[in-house]
């Protein structure tokens, strides 16, 4: 699938690492360092617009080397980046760790993953059929 971007950072497009990656990395296009204290967050640009085409939306999740290493992750996670929208991408990151951390300029700070989506028409009913769950929630299912 072909998608167009404008890229206003100096830093490569998105790519996959490896034949069988799902996600893309993305960098963080910022003039300076920014320090992340604890339990801080801060919206981090990346120099990146692209148009997505119908039917498709771009899932915008956390890089598991920051989050294992360093507590970094993105906040509104996934964050979805709809097929109409064309301002810049922007990463929500939060520190949850006791130490601050510093982004880099150029870091890899999230990942995109693009995903078909559907959308759905309700239609109402006066109830729905049963099932063997029903309306168990949270822990229903045991926990072997």
């Amino acid at each position: 699938m072909k998608v167009r971007i404008v890229n206003h950072s100096p830093y490569p497009a998105p790519s996959y690492a490896t034949p069988l990656s799902a996600g893309m990395d993305i960098r963080a296009h910022i003039p300076e360092p920014i320090v992340l204290k604890p339990l801080e967050r801060v919206l981090v640009p990346s120099g990146l617009f692209f148009a997505l085409p119908e039917g498709y939306e771009c899932q915008l999740r956390p890089r598991s080397g920051l989050a294992l290493r360093h507590g970094i992750t993105v906040l509104n996670t996934p964050g979805t980046i709809d097929a109409d929208y064309r301002g810049e991408i922007k990463a929500l990151l939060v520190n949850l760790s006791s130490e601050p951390f510093t982004i880099e300029p150029g870091e890899r700070i999230a990942q995109l993953v693009v995903a078909r989506h559907e959308q759905v028409e309700w239609e109402p009913v006066d109830a729905l059929d049963q099932t063997q769950r029903g309306a168990g929630g949270y822990g229903s299912t045991g926990v072997k």
